[in-house]
């Protein structure tokens, strides 16, 4: 088809304008084609965000399948010498505790000033340049440091190059898998070479060894000669049991102790269940799972406007930006109006909420700990919690808590997440075949193979109206010719009998 065409000169009729009318005529079998894919894309990308919403509830649930989300722990400590942490699985109730010493790490520190004679030496320029500078200077070529830990010994030898620093020799030390950190303080003019860990690991002697030919150049070049062992903690527990540990910490029936300083006597340190903070859990869920049904309510109840389909692209040509914004508003109305499998979804996570759950525990129904349907059927099953009721079950019994929602592992019993997850699996898969996901080729789903289907066919449309449109300047070509024939022949005849 030419894009530069002239018609109408020997008509005088403007052939232009007949032929696109012709053609809007033509097209209008496409534009339903457009706005039909259109509206399918827009029921597709509904369906995706259904999904997400379910995935985020979803994502919710894998917390409150965990202990600590009901059974959380809070730990108070009159005493700034110890602190404690406590896992969902501690006891509850005083710790009697009280520490006897800390632990330290072991070091070694130079035993005196390591400059002497040329002035103080640059740690950052090579060893070669330096050797004047030192008190002492030897270099028998390589030394080996060991250190002692749980697992036994590590070992690891080290060569004396006088083309690098004395900064780079400590790098190396401290980046070695020995348990060791080196530096030199220039103000001190001294090495110190210190374990990364506390406590003792060598009660029969040094925690930090050297051995080889270079050792000279530790012991005498950098006064390595005053070692000082590490420390461990020591503490007694209830009065009578006494523990050491490397660390300045110690777990003991799921409470970890940190110990900051000595103390004269012991103190009680409390472990309570922290009833806020798994109140706040479960609401949190709750108030999540009613966003989502609220939506997905809305969703399947918006009024459908079938008196504004989708906008094609020509007809958005002649309209203002927020036209369109208003127009598209009431032409996405109503996507997933009456849809079955998200009112299917709705129903099966109300009846999970409300099923028995046998697990052995105190509580069967959620509504023995406080949570209920609204009375306002204008809300379509939202949940509201009686958080006086909520916490005395939590204060009573927070493992039966657990159980309601999480079920029971031992007996096999099925909890109300373990429900409602089932139901969300389902659901998800159902609009998962129907609308795919974002990463999905369109082949892979329902709704993407009949948009591929409705691109084919709108692409052999368009060639059609090709043809019909070449036709139809076909047409009106012949027919200017035959009109520019009659008008010759006219003008020949009165030329010659006029």
């Amino acid at each position: 088809m030419s894009d530069m065409r002239i018609g109408g000169l020997a008509s005088g009729m403007d052939i232009d304008k007949l032929v696109n009318d012709l053609m809007k005529a033509e097209r209008q079998p496409l534009n339903k084609m457009e706005q039909e894919k259109t509206w399918l894309t827009w029921k597709r990308d509904a369906y995706r965000d259904v999904n997400k919403q379910l995935f985020e509830l979803d994502s919710m649930m894998l917390d409150m399948n965990l202990s600590k989300t009901y059974q959380s722990k809070e730990v108070s400590s009159p005493s700034s010498a110890i602190s404690a942490e406590a896992t969902s699985s501690a006891g509850t109730g005083n710790y009697n505790v009280q520490v006897n010493r800390l632990a330290s790490a072991a070091y070694n520190l130079s035993a005196s000033e390591i400059s002497g004679g040329a002035g103080k030496i640059d740690p950052d320029q090579s060893l070669a340049s330096q050797k004047d500078k030192f008190a002492n200077w030897l270099n028998e070529g390589t030394f080996t440091i060991t250190t002692h830990n749980d697992e036994g010994t590590e070992s690891k030898t080290f060569t004396i190059d006088e083309s690098q620093s004395l900064n780079d020799l400590l790098d190396k030390i401290s980046s070695s898998n020995l348990g060791l950190r080196a530096f030199y303080d220039s103000s001190a003019d001294k090495i110190m070479l210190e374990r990364t860990e506390t406590g003792n690991f060598n009660s029969a002697g040094a925690e930090i060894e050297f051995s080889g030919p270079g050792t000279s150049f530790l012991t005498d070049t950098l006064a390595l000669t005053n070692e000082t062992d590490g420390v461990d903690a020591k503490f007694t527990y209830n009065g009578s049991l006494q523990i050491t540990t490397h660390e300045n910490n110690y777990t003991l029936n799921g409470v970890t102790f940190k110990f900051h300083e000595a103390m004269d006597s012991a103190v009680n340190v409390n472990v309570s269940n922290n009833i806020d903070n798994a109140l706040e859990n479960i609401t949190k869920f709750v108030d999540k799972y009613n966003d989502v049904i609220e939506k997905l309510n809305e969703q399947v109840t918006e009024k459908r406007y079938r008196e504004f389909p989708p906008l094609t692209e020509k007809q958005k040509e002649d309209l203002e930006e927020s036209e369109i914004e208003l127009w598209e508003e009431k032409a996405k109305s109503g996507m997933l109006r009456s849809d079955s499998t998200i009112q299917g979804a709705l129903f099966g996570m109300r009846s999970d909420w409300y099923s028995s759950v046998d697990t052995g525990g105190v509580f069967t129904q959620i509504s023995q700990i406080g949570i209920t349907t609204s009375p306002d059927y204008l809300e379509r099953g939202k949940l509201l919690i009686d958080e006086d009721k909520l916490r005395e079950a939590l204060r009573e019994d927070p493992a039966a808590v657990q159980e309601l929602f999480s079920g029971n592992a031992e007996t096999g019993s099925k909890g109300i997440v373990d429900k409602l997850e089932a139901t969300i699996a389902e659901t998800r898969d159902t609009i998962e075949r129907k609308a795919g996901k974002p990463s999905s080729t369109e082949e892979s789903y329902m709704m993407g193979r009949k948009l591929e289907d409705m691109e084919d066919r709108m692409e052999a449309f368009e060639n059609r109206l090709t043809q019909v449109e070449d036709r139809y300047w076909a047409q009106f070509g012949r027919m200017e010719q035959a009109i520019q024939r009659m008008n010759s022949q006219s003008a020949f005849l009165m030329s010659n009998f006029g």
